[in-house]
């Protein structure tokens, strides 16, 4: 059997995402009853940090503390891949005395150039084309609150980043139409755009994608690495806050999602971001713990 990674979550079929989402919330309601479940006795994950995070390493690190396995934490400080020793020696050696890795990082060719060499599955933690982790999550996060998102319409207000490709990629997988408003000049990636036809579309006027829509979702505007563009951006995503005015042109029963962290009065309002009636965020963010501890069985059990 090869090896399975997941590096987008076109690394999946439309089967198996449905089953690790539904793997994901039977593991939460097993946690929830103070229920173990070992799978990772003596198993280890490796975890690669070229950019730093919250989320993504809590996560991990007490999701594979949960499955009886252990984590470790390894950032370009301490590591021979931060003073240039190629991805590819990287990989084969790292592979040999883990079971499973993880890496966050900026571009992807990093991920596929690790994969390739790979000799256990490799996760996409986050990279500058896509974040399929927390669009697991999401997807959970849907699916606990209303239900499956098949045939439902979901606007993405922001920026076209990697997060706006995963949920293009989303669209197409869970069989959802898409809508992005974005500034010009901000779209997401034009292949995956075009990959995924009539199911996207892109608007300029943020009203335009939230009509009707049953799920909204935004991000920062400026992601990290983008810092020093922070003026110009706040400048071209005039009018793109996400805010009750905005969701009042949704769904009576649509939710907010945001992959956290937010800048509250620039892409959301700290009043919607708290407003549990439509704002999810928090199940959202604990989510990423049960959807990769589902991933990470799932990768483990396909890969022997």
């Amino acid at each position: 059997m090869a090896i399975r990674h997941f590096l987008s979550l076109m690394d999946l079929s439309r089967e198996e995402l449905h089953s690790i989402i539904e793997r994901a919330i039977e593991l939460k309601a097993l946690r929830n009853q103070g229920i173990a479940t070992e799978p990772f006795r003596d198993k280890v994950l490796g975890m690669i940090f070229e950019k730093s995070s919250t989320r993504t390493r809590v996560s991990f690190e007490a999701g594979m503390a949960q499955m009886g396995g252990s984590a470790l934490f390894l950032s370009p400080r301490d590591t021979q891949l931060g003073r240039g020793e190629p991805i590819e020696d990287s990989a084969r050696v790292i592979s040999r005395m883990v079971d499973l890795v993880m890496i966050r990082t900026f571009g992807h060719n990093v991920l596929e150039r690790f994969a390739a060499h790979s000799r256990v599955p490799v996760i996409n933690a986050l990279s500058d084309s896509f974040h399929p982790c927390q669009l697991l999550a999401d997807i959970q996060t849907y699916v606990e609150h209303r239900g499956s998102p098949a045939g439902k319409v979901v606007a993405w207000v922001g920026d076209g980043n990697n997060m706006c490709n995963s949920y293009i990629n989303a669209a197409r997988l869970c069989d959802f139409e898409l809508r992005i408003a974005c500034p010009e000049g901000y779209e997401p990636d034009e292949a995956v755009l075009a990959a995924a036809g009539d199911r996207v579309t892109v608007v300029r006027n943020p009203v335009e994608a939230v009509r009707g829509a049953d799920w909204v979702a935004t991000d920062v505007w400026a992601s990290m690495g983008q810092e020093t563009e922070q003026a110009m951006r706040l400048k071209a995503f005039e009018g793109f806050l996400v805010d009750h005015e905005l969701m009042s042109h949704a769904n009576d029963r649509a939710v907010f999602m945001h992959c956290l962290p937010a800048h509250r009065g620039e892409e959301v309002s700290g009043d919607l971001l708290e407003d549990e009636r439509i704002s999810v965020v928090w199940d959202e963010a604990e989510n990423r713990l049960h959807a990769q501890k589902a991933l990470m069985e799932f990768l483990h059990e396909n890969s022997h």
